[in-house]
């Protein structure tokens, strides 16, 4: 059991965090326990620190609302984080919605299915990213915050789901059944955000080319295995791509011990393996 346990380290440990985050909303909306409250759009972090989505305050600003102080703030805060330290950490390790894409393609993985009824690059996000402010601006309204998913599902969670089940079911069928990875892999636009302000944060996944015997077991398993290149380019290097999501499943599964956390730069210093 530790074994497993140890194995999978970082699913459980990314499982937990979301469940956790999840928790603390319900806890603060049903019995007043102010750890963290409100949603992942705007929270209040211990009754004090204010958190808000970047991605939500920016289609604020481009809907022509006037946007409040602590929004700002917030929005900063959330921004360097990710920006300077976490990477694209929120899309694997908060949103709630890869609970939900995570499970569809688990299930299309032991069913065996093969097929994507459409086919669509996964910088369809960044043109989807730029339609969303685009849309805020003339529809004076945050377009991707009107529909998104990850804002319904998590709202639903803490104060009650109504109609928002067909939204969630929707992606879910969608990634199961339509398109592998579609969802946060290709469509969305929030991911497309974290991406761009993710790409010089420090917190990297690093690859040891004198390790890694090129099993292609993490290539297999990363959600978005375009980053992989210094995998399958056998170089010593750290995952610079902002598309990663720090999720980790690299890490687990590779037996080599190839794959370690560290910082942007901790391997460029090592004479590449030759080929």
């Amino acid at each position: 059991m530790s074994s497993i346990l140890l194995k999978h380290r970082y699913s459980i440990a990314r499982r937990m965090t979301q469940i956790s985050i999840i928790i603390f909303y319900i806890l603060a909306n049903t019995y007043g326990l102010k750890l963290l409250e409100g949603n992942l759009s705007s929270s209040i972090l211990l009754d004090t620190v204010p958190l808000s989505d970047p991605f939500a305050v920016l289609q604020i600003f481009a809907a022509g609302v006037i946007v409040s102080a602590n929004a700002l703030i917030g929005a900063a805060i959330i921004f360097f984080l990710y920006a300077i330290f976490l990477g694209r950490a929120f899309c694997g390790w908060v949103c709630p919605m890869n609970i939900v894409t995570d499970t569809a393609n688990w299930i299309r993985h032991k069913l065996k299915i093969d097929i994507q009824y459409i086919i669509i690059t996964r910088n369809t996000r960044y043109w989807i990213l730029g339609l969303t402010l685009i849309l805020s601006v003339i529809l004076g309204v945050g377009a991707f915050e009107y529909i998104s998913p990850i804002s319904i599902l998590h709202r639903g969670l803490i104060f009650g789901m109504g109609l928002g089940w067909t939204i969630v079911s929707a992606v879910f069928i969608f990634d199961l059944l339509i398109l592998k990875e579609g969802f946060c892999g290709h469509i969305c636009p929030l991911g497309a955000f974290n991406s761009l302000i993710s790409r010089f944060s420090l917190i990297r996944v690093n690859h040891n080319a004198n390790k890694c015997t090129q099993c292609m077991e993490c290539v297999a398993i990363c959600p978005e295995k375009q980053v992989l290149s210094v995998v399958t380019d056998k170089i010593n290097s750290p995952i610079l791509s902002g598309e990663c999501t720090n999720c980790a499943r690299c890490v687990e599964v590779c037996e080599d011990n190839a794959m370690k956390w560290g910082l942007r730069f901790k391997y460029r210093s090592i004479q590449t393996k030759e080929v």
